[in-house]
């Protein structure tokens, strides 16, 4: 396993992170395709074992199931001190007033419960899951600097927002004396590639850390296009990423499996090489529903691409509309 810093900070994290989305409860949440305990903990274990020690996961996840099933594993299984913790605030958690938001009251209720259900003191890191467009950005960032301040979380990140969002943020955190944002997890994949026209200039120029989510979009980049998988026959959200440029798409998932196999390496480390060789990106996370699909990734972390090959991957690519932001 390789380690980097997380953007301009001092701490150490993989160069790959296991995202915790697949870990919870079918009957608490949207996703059904997600993992009990017992087999959700096979997958932490494994990570570790491997040299994981960056672990992302979210309140909204399982309605806090992933985040119990996270927290106790890695009491288990990990020192605390070696691991890089990050859990995310915004989703609805109840219906009703205060029930979702990046209030000064949602932020400070929800960190508590979080770090309750995690079973540990403090995050790592604390991310903005999706901009609130209700809530002053003034007051959401007084709020996370206060979190970070109490001891609560090391540092804040963003995720999912325009440039002229974050950018926002950043400013205002600046002029105030505030903690500002030091990574940025956003959607970012060889068949999604929106992000390359303001939000990677804008982190390269501000030093932020990036870590995108749905590396290998939804696991598109991964199999040929005609498997299915449970996942992808029951996740609406993925389908409502990708279905709508299928036949574009499609081209470019054929070219990672013709270089997969000119370089005897899986589809997963082609896709996965592609992000690592951009600059600001740092961790890719990774969501994994079997072992195999989480050991199949490190191989990344050796694949060379050639300028040509990047070339390859990228020519095909044809402008997207903008999801994940909601």
């Amino acid at each position: 396993m390789e380690y980097v810093k997380l953007g301009n900070t001092g701490m150490d994290v993989s160069r790959i992170c296991l995202g915790g989305m697949s870990f919870g409860d079918p009957d608490k949440w949207l996703h059904k395709w997600v993992l009990n305990e017992e087999n959700s903990r096979v997958i932490i274990k494994r990570a570790l074992d491997l040299g994981i020690n960056f672990f992302d996961t979210a309140n909204v996840y399982s309605l806090g199931e992933s985040e119990t099933i996270l927290g106790r594993a890695l009491k288990d299984y990990a020192d605390r001190d070696q691991i890089v913790l990050a859990t995310k605030v915004q989703g609805q958690m109840f219906e009703g007033p205060n029930g979702s938001g990046l209030s000064r009251k949602s932020i400070m209720s929800e960190i508590d419960k979080s770090l309750k259900r995690l079973d540990t003191d403090y995050v790592d890191l604390y991310i903005a899951h999706r901009w609130d467009y209700n809530t002053p950005i003034e007051e959401t960032m007084e709020a996370l600097h206060d979190v970070v301040k109490s001891g609560k979380a090391r540092y804040i990140g963003a995720s999912a927002m325009y440039a002229w969002q974050f950018q926002k943020a950043l400013h205002v955190a600046e002029k105030n004396g505030w903690t500002k944002f030091i990574s940025m997890q956003n959607h970012l994949n060889l068949i999604y590639r929106e992000e390359e026209r303001e939000m990677l200039p804008l982190c390269r120029e501000e030093k932020i850390a990036v870590t995108p989510y749905s590396p290998l979009a939804s696991g598109r980049l991964t199999r040929d296009w005609s498997e299915t998988t449970k996942r992808s026959e029951t996740d609406n959200i993925a389908r409502s990423k990708y279905d709508a440029t299928a036949d574009i798409d499609k081209l470019i998932v054929e070219r990672v499996a013709e270089l997969a196999a000119k370089k005897d390496v899986s589809r997963a480390d082609i896709a996965l090489a592609w992000l690592l060789q951009k600059d600001q990106v740092v961790a890719p996370v990774i969501g994994a529903t079997k072992v195999t699909q989480l050991e199949n990734t490190l191989g990344a972390l050796s694949v060379s691409l050639t300028e040509e090959d990047v070339h390859y991957l990228e020519e095909l690519y044809s402008p997207h509309r903008i999801v994940g932001f909601s």
